[in-house]
C-alpha cells in the first residue's frame, strides 16, 4: 500500500486557490492587454510616419507609387493589415521575451538537473537540512515546491499519531497544493502566442486578397493594362502574407519552445516529489505499526 501512494506522485493539480488565482489571472491580463495595447500603437506610428514617409514614394506623396527598389514603400502600400500584423509581430516578440524571463526565474540560479540530483542524494543521506539549505540556494518555482514538500516531510516526521500512508498523502498533497501556486504562471500568455500563430498566416492571407482586390480594380478601371502597375499591386499584396507567414513561425517555434521548457521544469517537479516520498516512505514505514498502537 505504501509503495502504491509512494507511485502515484502527481504535482499536476486541478484546482487552485481562489485569490491566488484571481490575483494572478488579473496581473497577467492586465499586462497582456497594455502590451497589445502599446503594441497597436506603435505600428500605427512606425506605419504612418516612418513607411508611410514620402522619401519612400515618387513625388514625394505616399499616395503615388513606392521608388524603385524601396521596399519600406512597397510595405505601406500593403494596406491597412500591415499595422494589424506588425501587432502581432510585436506581440510574439514581446510576450517571448517575458516568457523566458519567468522561465528562467523559475528554474532558479543553476543548473535543475543538478538541482534535483543534489535534494536526491541529500534525501539519500536522511540529511534533510542540506536539502532546505539546497532549495534557498537555487530559488525559483520548482525550489519553492520542493522546499515546501520538504518542510512537510519533517512535520510528518514528527507526527507520531498517523500511519505512514497517510503521512505520504500529506506531504504529496502538500507537493501538489505548492505546484498549483508557482507552476501555471509558467503557462501565462502561452494561450496569446498560439492563437498568434494560428491567425497571423490567415491574416496575412485576408491582406493579401484586399490587395489583390484593389489591384485588379485599378487595373479594370484604367481600361489598358498596365504590366508594372499590375506587378507593383500584386508585390503590395503578397507582403501581407510574407509577414503573416513570418509572424506564425516565430510565434509557433516560441510556442514549442516555452512549452518544452515548461515539460522539463514539471518533470524535474515530478523527480524531486517523487524522491521525497519515496525516501519517506522507506525512512518511515516502521513507524505505521506505532502509530496503530498510539
Amino acid at each position: 500500500m505504501e509503495q502504491k501512494n509512494a507511485m502515484n506522485t502527481s504535482p499536476r493539480p486541478a484546482a487552485k486557490p481562489a485569490n491566488a488565482e484571481a490575483q494572478s489571472s488579473g496581473g497577467a491580463s492586465l499586462f497582456s492587454v497594455l502590451v497589445i495595447i502599446l503594441a497597436f500603437i506603435v505600428s500605427v506610428v512606425v506605419y504612418k510616419y516612418v513607411l508611410g514617409d514620402g522619401r519612400h514614394f515618387q513625388g514625394g506623396n505616399n499616395e503615388n507609387n513606392p521608388n524603385p527598389g524601396d521596399y519600406l514603400g512597397v510595405v505601406y502600400k500593403g494596406g491597412f493589415i500591415v499595422p494589424v500584423l506588425m501587432t502581432m509581430l510585436l506581440c510574439v516578440i514581446t510576450f517571448s521575451i517575458e516568457r523566458m524571463l519567468t522561465i528562467s526565474k523559475a528554474k532558479g540560479s543553476k543548473s535543475i538537473e543538478a538541482f534535483v540530483r543534489t535534494v536526491r542524494q541529500k534525501l539519500n543521506s536522511n540529511d534533510i537540512n542540506g536539502a532546505l539549505a539546497a532549495c534557498d540556494q537555487q530559488k525559483g518555482s520548482v525550489a519553492n515546491v520542493v522546499k515546501a514538500g520538504l518542510l512537510k516531510y519533517n512535520e510528518m516526521g514528527r507526527d507520531r499519531t498517523m500511519a505512514t500512508d497517510q503521512k505520504v498523502l500529506a506531504i504529496q498533497k502538500e507537493i501538489e497544493e505548492s505546484t498549483a501556486l508557482e507552476l501555471p504562471m509558467l503557462e501565462k500568455n502561452l494561450v496569446i502566442i498560439s492563437t498568434l500563430a494560428s491567425i497571423a498566416t490567415l491574416v496575412g492571407l485576408l491582406g493579401t486578397v484586399f490587395g489583390m482586390i484593389r489591384a485588379f480594380a485599378a487595373l479594370a478601371q484604367a481600361g489598358t493594362p498596365d504590366a508594372v502597375a499590375l506587378a507593383n499591386g500584386i508585390s503590395e499584396a503578397l507582403i501581407n502574407t510574407a509577414l503573416g507567414i513570418g509572424t506564425s513561425a516565430l510565434a509557433i517555434v516560441a510556442y514549442n519552445y516555452f512549452t518544452s521548457k515548461i515539460d522539463e521544469l514539471t518533470y524535474s517537479i515530478d523527480e524531486a516529489g517523487f524522491s521525497i516520498i519515496q525516501t519517506f516512505a522507506a525512512q518511515h514505514g516502521n513507524t505505521t505499526q506505532n502509530a496503530q498502537t498510539v
